[in-house]
């Protein structure tokens, strides 16, 4: 089943936008695990920031297809 267009131009800007912020959050927080910055626990830390550079990569993913998921599960957003 392919995914229906869901959202418009304005939508794709924000999610796009939203998506890079977050893939460049995570790699600064891999940047802080990395060096010790902070003191959390490595595990932990590599999981948030995977789960962070995921999140901005289905963003992204629906920024390109024009497809939002919560909008899939029915629920209204303002863009």
């Amino acid at each position: 089943m392919p995914l229906a267009c869901n959202i418009d131009a304005k939508g794709k800007t924000i999610r796009l936008i939203g998506g890079l912020l977050a893939i460049l959050g995570g790699l600064f927080g891999y940047f802080i695990v990395d060096q010790d910055i902070l003191p959390i626990p490595e595990t932990l830390g590599h999981i948030g920031v995977a789960l962070v550079l995921l999140s901005g990569a289905f963003s992204i993913f629906e920024a390109r297809s024009g497809w939002c998921v919560v909008r899939a599960l029915g629920f209204k957003t303002r863009f």
